[in-house]
C-alpha cells in the first residue's frame, strides 16, 4: 500500500494504491470527494483518491507519503463517510531501506551496467542491475524495494537490462528527492555502516534512518 501526493503534477488529490492493475482492468467510481478503483473482475479496490486532500490532512511534503496510523484512521473514515466497504491495514512492510553491496560485477552485455548482490536483511540478497558510476562492492546503500513508489511517482518493479533479472533499485540522492542533491549521475553511499535491512525516510528533503 502506498500514498502518494503530488499536488503540482496532479493537483490535491491523495493517491492510494493497494496493488497494480492496469487501465482497462478496473473501473472508477467518485462518491463525494473519494473515488474507488475497483477491479472490474472480482470488484475489489485496487486503489483510491481523496481528492481536496489538504482540506482534510497535513501533507508537509510531497511524492512518497509515509503511512501512519493517523493518516490511515482519517482516510479510513472518509472511505466510510462515502459509503464504501473497505478498510485500508497497516502495513509493516518498508519499501526503502539500506543495503550492503556483497558483490559488484560488470554486466555481461554493457559497458556501462553492473549486475550487483545486495544484503538487504532478507533470507537472500537481491540482484540489482545499477548503472551508476560509482557503484562499488562493500557500500552501504539506500535501496528501493519492489514495490517502492519513488517520489516522481515512479514505481519500482522487477525488471531485466539487458537480458538480466533486477529487483529493486540502489538510489541516487536526487532520485530520493534529497534537498541540495548533487546532480551529476552517481548513487548515494553512506560514510558509515548501517545494519542492512534498516528502513529510512526522506521527510522535507532529509534522509532519516528509523528504528
Amino acid at each position: 500500500m502506498h500514498f502518494f501526493y503530488n499536488p503540482d503534477g496532479i493537483g490535491d488529490v491523495l493517491c492510494v494504491s493497494l496493488e497494480e492493475a492496469l487501465p482497462h482492468e478496473v473501473t472508477c467510481k467518485r462518491v463525494d470527494n473519494v473515488a474507488v478503483i475497483r477491479l472490474l473482475q472480482n470488484g475489489n479496490p485496487v486503489g483510491f483518491n481523496i481528492f481536496e486532500a489538504s482540506q482534510y490532512f497535513q501533507l508537509e511534503q510531497k511524492g512518497n507519503i509515509p503511512v501512519t496510523s493517523q493518516l490511515l484512521e482519517k482516510a479510513n473514515a472518509l472511505i466510510r463517510e462515502a459509503g464504501i466497504k473497505w478498510t485500508l491495514e497497516e502495513e509493516n512492510q518498508h519499501f526503502f531501506v539500506i543495503g550492503h553491496v556483497l558483490q559488484c560485477e560488470q554486466h555481461p552485455d554493457s559497458d556501462h551496467l553492473h549486475v550487483c548482490q545486495v544484503d538487504v536483511g532478507e533470507e537472500e540478497a537481491l540482484q540489482i542491475v545499477c548503472g551508476a558510476p560509482n557503484v562499488e562492492q562493500d557500500q552501504y546503500v539506500a535501496v528501493a524495494l519492489v514495490g517502492a513508489v519513488m517520489p516522481d511517482g515512479m514505481k519500482i518493479k522487477k525488471a531485466k537490462l539487458r537480458g538480466v533479472p533486477s529487483h529493486g533499485m540502489i538510489c541516487s540522492a536526487r532520485e530520493l528527492g534529497i534537498a541540495d542533491a548533487p546532480q551529476e549521475r552517481g548513487i548515494m553511499v553512506l560514510t558509515e555502516p548501517v545494519q542492512s535491512g534498516t528502513p529510512f525516510t526522506v521527510e522535507e528533503g532529509i534522509f532519516q534512518l528509523n528504528d
